[in-house]
């Protein structure tokens, strides 16, 4: 549970991060990081749209340049999209100037209210500067899609055990999360929706 929900005590590391909403009403919140990657997000773009579900993608900045049409597709499509950095890198493996610097680069591309930090990682004095200029989204489930060593199976068992009103919820628009998260995303929805549980984006 440490990894897939994370405890309030370390919540509170950054208390003005968007971790859950809602929590009185039975809505939930998909997010997708890493992308856009052309074998990956159109995926997933055509199973919310056959769904009729918005999402928040957090999507890095290079790819962004790289792949400008599934950008804007995504905006165009009536989703929320957010900072994940230019090079997907890790706020507490880099100095503070070069990290802000790659978030500051990503900006110029996706141009949104929202962060979200790779792997959750910032030093507290990235996380103080941040927090002025973005909503800095965590997550309160995270579906561990990443993991080859776990079955897809498995992912979607974590969804069905900690999703709970407001819950933002993380899965990986990448390739290396592509098997676990075409088995379990879809799968997950329906799931969701029998339980009867909305669908908002950010």
């Amino acid at each position: 549970m440490l990894i897939e929900q994370t405890p309030s005590f370390l919540r509170k590391l950054y208390p003005e991060a968007l971790w859950r909403k809602d929590t009185d009403k039975k809505t939930i919140y998909l997010t997708f990081d890493d992308g856009p990657i052309p074998e990956i997000t159109t995926w997933v773009l055509d199973v919310l749209k056959s769904y009729g579900i918005k999402a928040t993608f957090f999507f890095v900045g290079d790819n962004v340049r790289k792949y400008p049409k599934i950008f804007e597709r995504t905006l165009s499509e009536g989703h929320t999209v957010g900072n994940h950095t230019f090079n997907h890198i890790p706020g507490s493996q880099w100095d503070y100037e070069t990290f802000i610097y790659n978030v500051d680069e990503a900006d110029v591309y996706i141009n949104s209210p929202f962060f979200r930090p790779p792997h959750g990682h910032l030093t507290y004095r990235q996380y103080k500067f941040l927090k002025n200029r973005y909503q800095i989204v965590m997550w309160d489930v995270i579906t561990r899609d990443y993991n080859v060593t776990l079955r897809p199976e498995k992912v979607l068992e974590i969804v069905k055990k900690y999703t709970r009103n407001g819950s933002l919820i993380v899965f990986h628009d990448s390739l290396k999360a592509e098997k676990n998260m075409k088995y379990a995303m879809p799968r997950a929805v329906e799931w969701l929706l029998e339980q009867g549980f909305s669908f908002d984006k950010l």
